[in-house]
């Protein structure tokens, strides 16, 4: 046990229990505190590893003497370590702005996040508190950070994790991080590890042809509309037989049935926007328990794929205009929306979103969107927002 010259008698007394964590240790310290009257300013608890440590900030008058001593023998009895400091009567933190710096990856040496700090530090920000949020399927932490020069920070930020392949999202730390509402996201490639218009062009025996177009579509080099009518007519003649088969071979990104179904028990709006077909994200919809599900239509006449698409197609532009309208159909201001693509038709949906997040995107995406998960989990995106990967587990279970 040590003491710190308690000095001032007018400034708080921040005390600090450590050691192995044990039942009812608060609640000993509090009621000691109580019977002498001290006043309580602040209060905070951290574990790791059944390793406690507790910081008590007080306002004790004049029985400091006696509060230390009372203190210190009450550590001695259970085997703890007790330090007592006097701190500045006001934090000059309260009123800063915070940001939250997360970082994900497959793993995260002590290198790669003393890089990260450096850049936070070099760029007059400051560290403020640091959560672990998962272990599995990715590494990652949330850093609390009291803002310096924020572009400035999130610019070095990028240059770590494009030097060490990690993930890096800087974001507010307000209530607009913890309210978001609604999440939407493209299928293919995003939800679904297929494109599936790939999948029918197998069918149609024509797939080298289209997914040439395709990679050029998503790379932003052709007109999304315009290809995918070009490539549809490649598909014309197709039976429901064939578009069933191409639906049974769908499969899901690895984390998007846990991604989706942690969502909905926060209370998302949960919805796609597809530049693919209703054939098959109205199962996903009914599948998932979707909330909204928007794709093009595929003209079928007598059976067959006649090689047309019915309606407006969802395009780059209608995809931000559907994220629009599903928002004021529930009420919730895009600020405290999340979207995820992985195409240049994505790109205005990303933009418009209050956190457009490029998951394993192309780099034309990649270099336009600040939020980037490059695992391939779908799950890790819950991490961007802040939800810990034991809190998922424990819900799943």
């Amino acid at each position: 046990m040590s003491v710190t010259d308690p000095g001032d008698p007018d400034l708080p007394l921040l005390i600090r229990v450590s050691g192995a964590d044990q039942p009812r240790l608060t609640r000993d310290l509090l009621t000691l505190l109580g019977q002498t009257g001290a006043v309580l300013e602040d209060m905070e608890l951290l574990v790791v590893r059944e390793r406690l440590t507790l910081d008590v900030l007080v306002r004790l008058g004049g029985a400091a003497d006696r509060v230390v001593r009372d203190v210190l023998f009450w550590g001695f009895t259970q085997g703890i370590k007790i330090d007592f400091e006097r701190v500045d009567a006001h934090s000059r933190r309260a009123l800063l702005q915070r940001h939250a710096v997360t970082v994900l990856g497959q793993s995260l040496s002590p290198t790669v996040l003393a890089e990260v700090a450096d850049a936070i530090a070099e760029t007059g920000c400051n560290i403020d508190r640091i959560v672990r949020l998962a272990t599995q399927p990715v590494v990652a932490y949330d850093l609390v950070v009291i803002a310096g020069d924020v572009d400035a920070m999130r610019s070095a930020l990028v240059r770590v994790a494009q030097q060490h392949r990690v993930d890096i999202a800087v974001q507010v730390n307000g209530l607009e991080r913890r309210a978001k509402r609604l999440v939407v996201m493209d299928v293919d490639s995003t939800l679904i590890r297929d494109e599936v218009i790939e999948l029918l062009a197998d069918e149609a025996d024509c797939n080298d042809a289209v997914a040439e177009i395709t990679a050029r579509a998503m790379a932003g080099e052709l007109d999304f509309e315009a290809s995918l009518r070009e490539r549809v007519r490649l598909l014309a003649g197709l039976d429901g037989a064939a578009i069933e088969r191409a639906r049974t071979r769908i499969r899901l990104t690895p984390g998007a049935r846990t991604f989706v179904s942690t969502l909905q028990r926060l209370g998302f709006v949960v919805a796609v926007v597809s530049g693919g077909f209703t054939v098959f994200t109205d199962r996903l919809k009914a599948e998932l328990a979707l909330d909204y599900a928007y794709a093009n239509t595929l003209e079928i006449v007598d059976g067959l794929v006649t090689g047309e698409v019915l309606g407006p197609v969802v395009d780059r532009a209608r995809k931000a205009e559907l994220l629009a309208e599903i928002a004021a159909a529930e009420h919730v201001p895009l600020s405290q929306t999340v979207a995820v693509g992985d195409g240049a038709n994505d790109l205005d949906m990303l933009a418009a979103a209050g956190l457009g997040i490029a998951f394993n995107a192309k780099p034309v995406v990649r270099q336009q969107v600040e939020t980037t998960v490059s695992v391939p989990y779908l799950d890790a995106i819950l991490f961007m927002l802040g939800i810990r990967g034991a809190d998922v587990e424990r819900s799943d279970a």
